[in-house]
């Protein structure tokens, strides 16, 4: 078994993506442009983006809190129908635990950090405490 789910086969870069810049495919905001390039390189097969299983939850989370959709729009948006790679858990369980007992981050966050070491590739996030801990792979986007 892989380290994604169902990645065999697959062309592309893999990244990590974070929550935070997910939910700019769905909200036009500062940065919005920059997310959508992201998914348009995702959807032409550039970059494979990886995701902790959460992210969808976490998604939701910040459309709910945003007000711009109703319950029924919410139940009918599907982030990981678009293609995106779910780490699987136990792939990553040590290094996210590692990382947020000596990162002191929330384990949410270092379920992003760890799947982006274990693939020595690039975190893309909108949290900027989390670019100023992990200089070395997470970029502001």
């Amino acid at each position: 078994m892989g380290f994604c789910e169902d990645d065999q086969g697959m062309g592309g870069k893999k990244v990590v993506m974070g929550a935070s810049v997910i939910a700019k495919w769905f909200l036009e905001e500062e940065y919005s442009e920059y997310a959508l390039k992201l998914r348009d390189y995702h959807i032409g097969g550039h970059i494979i983006i990886v995701v902790p299983s959460l992210l969808e939850y976490e998604v939701l989370n910040a459309l709910k809190y945003s007000g711009m959709y109703s319950w029924e729009e919410l139940e009918k948006i599907g982030v990981l129908s678009t293609g995106l790679r779910r780490v699987t858990y136990r792939g990553f369980k040590g290094e996210a635990v590692r990382v947020f007992l000596e990162a002191d981050v929330t384990i949410y966050d270092a379920s992003y950090v760890a799947p982006t070491r274990a693939l020595k590739t690039k975190l893309y996030t909108t949290d900027k405490e989390l670019v100023k801990k992990f200089p070395e792979t997470a970029i502001h986007y």
